[in-house]
């Protein structure tokens, strides 16, 4: 669950200060504020899933059409197999981004689908035709595990020196103490581990590096051993569940500090700001945590989203100021306590009540918002509903019965607020193959998840 606010700049002015923001040389834009003004997205690309969903087809990424100008707007144009069965696509990445901005040489080309249950990583060539992306290279498991001891890769980020850094979340026999962070050189080859010898704390998850700070920090999820096989109540007991937050130096990888979220900061799977617990009827505890499962920030510093897994709600705050944000918009788009579900909500006066969520182009919304992506101006918020098939099928089987929902969420940037857009709906379980499960968004051009400027 969330604690305090975790605010960490941009640093356009300190970019600009140096020079870079005069000409276009290597991928992406010389400062957030430049990307601010960049092309309006027309590609995106998600990864779906059929490992845990009972269908015997390898996952893919699709490419969706997201230019309201196109007849195919809000239509998958294409499918990307991958070649194996039981991946489990998660937090894919770029091979290059706006750290690589100064590198004429550089690209951003290759998306990195890191597979968290069965260890692979592909990249993903998306250059030679962005609405037909190609398989470019797959690194085997075998060759990860012998030459770092590391499995169960998640979260891929490009680095300014034209590595790829992936966290992994344990050893191969799933034990959380083997997690770490794989390194891959720029031909997606294994180079070795990032984080210094004897520099690993029990749980990792997902990262994220400034280096402006010199300063990367992770977040905790679990032992590999325990979730995928469920959410079970005792794994926590038995201490297979993080709670913590890691400070390391950047690029040093040093662990600098350990930071205990307490016994209400189990899970930090993304920290944001506190989401109160909700007392509940006909659940498995009696009381839902505000589950974060995602969140980012607006490319200059005003607002922050995040999504409210099992609740069911996206909210948007303005952290202008940091200490004291302020919540400007909250839109509810499924989770466990909506109208007509068998789980109730306890008000303080003793009444009980379930939330509205409305139809989206006559389509009931299933499932709860797990994933979201932001356009570069800010001013809409794409979102998908699959958190982990294992987790999925357990508190929301629905979704992995019917399929992933996308949808887009109009931003407003003025005042604050959000909208569902009645124009855009996905429906991924009308796929094909037969329903998957959608997770993670990238567009071509790079989003507000995968820049990092220097």
């Amino acid at each position: 669950m969330a604690t305090d606010v975790v605010v960490l700049e941009h640093g356009s002015a300190v970019a600009e200060e140096k020079g870079h923001a005069c000409c276009k040389k290597g991928p992406g834009y010389a400062t957030p504020l430049d990307a601010m003004a960049g092309p309006r997205e027309s590609l995106i690309y998600v990864t779906c899933i059929y490992t845990g969903t009972g269908i015997e087809k390898p996952d893919y990424l699709s490419t969706v059409d997201i230019d309201s100008s196109s007849k195919m707007y809000s239509k998958v144009i294409h499918r990307l197999p991958m070649p194996h069965i039981g991946d489990e696509l998660h937090h894919s990445g770029w091979n290059a981004c706006s750290s690589c901005h100064g590198d004429p040489s550089a690209a951003r080309r290759f998306l990195v689908l890191p597979s968290l249950v069965s260890g692979r990583i592909y990249a993903v060539d998306t250059q030679k035709d962005p609405r037909s992306p190609s398989l470019h290279k797959v690194v085997d498991p075998e060759d990860i595990v012998r030459k770092t001891g590391l499995a169960y890769p998640h979260t891929a980020h490009c680095l300014a020196s034209g590595d790829v850094m992936v966290s992994c979340l344990g050893d191969k026999d799933g034990k959380a103490e083997g997690n770490g962070f794989l390194l891959l050189d720029s031909e997606f080859n294994v180079k070795g581990r990032w984080e210094k010898p004897g520099h690993s704390p029990l749980f990792g998850y997902d990262f994220w590096y400034q280096p402006q700070h010199k300063t990367m920090i992770s977040t905790s999820w679990g032992a590999p051993a325990a979730f995928t096989s469920g959410f079970n109540l005792q794994h926590v007991s038995d201490g297979l569940y993080g709670r913590h937050l890691h400070v390391y130096s950047w690029p040093d990888g040093e662990l600098k500090q350990t930071i205990d979220l307490g016994s209400s900061g189990l899970l930090p799977l993304e920290i944001a700001i506190s989401v109160k617990p909700l007392k509940v009827q006909n659940w498995i505890l009696p009381e839902m945590p505000g589950l974060i499962t995602d969140f980012l920030m607006s490319l200059d510093d005003r607002y922050l989203y995040l999504v409210n897994w099992l609740h069911g709600d996206i909210r948007q705050y303005n952290i202008e100021d940091p200490k004291n944000p302020v919540l400007k918009g909250q839109v509810w788009v499924g989770g466990l306590i909506q109208k007509g579900s068998s789980v109730f909500v306890e008000a303080e006066d003793g009444t009980r009540y379930q939330v509205d969520v409305p139809q989206v182009q006559g389509n009931r919304l299933r499932g709860g918002p797990q994933m979201i992506q932001l356009s570069l101006d800010g001013k809409r918020l794409y979102v998908t509903n699959s958190l982990f098939s294992k987790w999925d099928r357990q508190f929301y089987p629905e979704v992995v019965e019917k399929g992933s929902q996308m949808l887009q969420i109009d931003v407003d940037t003025e005042k604050g607020g959000l909208a569902i857009n009645p124009k855009f709906y996905v429906d991924f379980g009308s796929e094909p193959d037969g329903p998957s499960l959608a997770h993670e968004m990238r567009y071509p051009g790079g989003d507000c998840t995968s820049d990092i400027w220097i």
